[in-house]
């Protein structure tokens, strides 16, 4: 496949940043799909009338997002586009639905254990009531995505694993016929232990976006709460900003 690519040479734009660029929006649209090869870094200078050093800081670029790799023997290839999350109330399977991710679950965990004050405070439940405790890990096209830890108040729906494990926690919201409205949540970051690193395939202590989140139903109630995290380099958290009038 021939990309469509140019530079602006009267840009205050980097030239190497207006190339990676261009790559990006390529491979998050999927022009370029997971397992494409970009092709030969002089091939694309003399197209595009680039030095060598321009085109492969532009290539290095998307390696360090981890959007492409070098394989040796094989070249540069695609390995899938980052995913952008918009900062809605939408699952992590739904998302990754979306975007063409093939999302695949591993549920690691499904029990009943008793809340914590901070479970219990947040789902509005007496310290020490049952709750039902579901850990997962998400993957897309094979390769860890997140981890997922939610806690779910009793007798609210069939937890079942095999479905937990072909579909999204709201989309078996949904279907028992509750009704989500909206959310309250936290965004963060943090060092990855060794167990989560091992986990999502990082190395101990790189950082990891974390996110919790108290969801409620169209009652006031509240349905869930999760405490996640993600790897930062397959995945992100957009946000719209508005200014007060």
């Amino acid at each position: 496949m021939t990309l469509e690519l140019s530079v602006d040479r009267s840009s205050p734009v980097p030239l190497y940043f207006q190339l990676s660029q261009q790559l990006e929006a390529a491979i998050e649209h999927g022009t370029l799909t997971p397992g494409s090869l970009l092709g030969n870094e002089i091939e694309l200078a003399a197209r595009l009338g680039l030095s060598r050093p321009t085109v492969r800081q532009a290539i290095q670029s998307l390696v360090d997002k981890g959007l492409l790799v070098r394989r040796r023997g094989v070249g540069t290839q695609v390995v899938h586009s980052q995913v952008k999350r918009p900062l809605e109330l939408s699952s992590l399977y739904d998302d990754l639905e979306a975007a063409g991710q093939r999302p695949a679950t591993k549920v690691l965990v499904n029990t009943v254990v008793e809340a914590t004050a901070e479970i219990a405070a947040a789902l509005g439940l007496a310290e020490g009531s049952e709750v039902h405790r579901v850990e997962r890990l998400r993957l897309a096209h094979g390769e860890p995505m997140a981890h997922l830890c939610n806690f779910i108040p009793p007798a609210l729906l069939d937890l079942d694993t095999a479905q937990l494990e072909t579909t999204g926690l709201y989309r078996m919201m949904r279907a028992a016929g509750i009704t989500l409205h909206s959310a309250r949540q936290t965004i963060g970051a943090r060092a990855a232990t060794k167990e989560e690193a091992d986990r999502l395939a990082e190395q101990e202590g790189s950082p990891l976006l974390t996110m919790q989140r108290v969801t409620f139903d169209d009652t006031g109630r509240a349905v869930e709460y999760g405490t996640h995290t993600y790897r930062p380099t397959r995945y992100s958290f957009e946000f719209q900003l508005l200014v007060r009038p």
